[in-house]
């Protein structure tokens, strides 16, 4: 699903988020769920995907964009719900928190692999939630589902500063 809200105007940075999940793993759809909020919320400056988490499709996806915002389950041991935010074009992600991704290349190795060959967006931050339950059927656990207000807000204030 992509949800373009650009509207015809000033020309403003472009900024794009996007939700990582798989629907079918529990806590790894929390991505999708709060990109799904947003889209009802988000500023008309916003563009807003849906991923599976696919490094070289995150790669393709965020072209063309300066400013990328992604939220990702992740699975580091944390307790669930808890909430980090990383700054990806300052700090590289080899020893961040694993991020949950079905693929051999995920969110962290697609932004390291960006990187290195230059095509990096100017600004990359990602929001992980902790999740506690990755194996197959529907809905989070509540642990989860209980961070969704606070990212939402944390999101849409990164927003607001990202076009400032």
């Amino acid at each position: 699903m992509t949800v373009n809200n650009a509207e015809a105007g000033p020309k403003r940075p472009r900024l794009l988020i996007i939700g990582v999940g798989n629907e079918f793993r529990h806590d790894d759809m929390i991505g999708l769920i709060i990109v799904r909020s947003l889209a009802q919320q988000a500023p008309d400056f916003v563009d807003i995907r849906e991923s599976s988490g696919e490094g070289a499709s995150l790669i393709n996806d965020w072209g063309g964009y300066n400013k990328v915002i992604i939220i990702d389950a992740l699975q580091s041991g944390a307790a669930p719900g808890r909430i980090i935010r990383i700054d990806a074009g300052a700090d590289k992600l080899t020893a961040a928190p694993v991020f949950h991704s079905s693929h051999a290349l995920g969110v962290a190795e697609a932004v390291e692999m960006a990187r290195a060959v230059g095509k990096l967006p100017e600004k990359i931050i990602i929001y992980g939630i902790e999740g506690r339950n990755f194996s197959a059927g529907e809905g989070t656990t509540p642990e989860v589902e209980s961070a969704v207000p606070e990212i939402i807000e944390l999101i849409l204030n990164e927003a607001a500063d990202l076009i400032i």
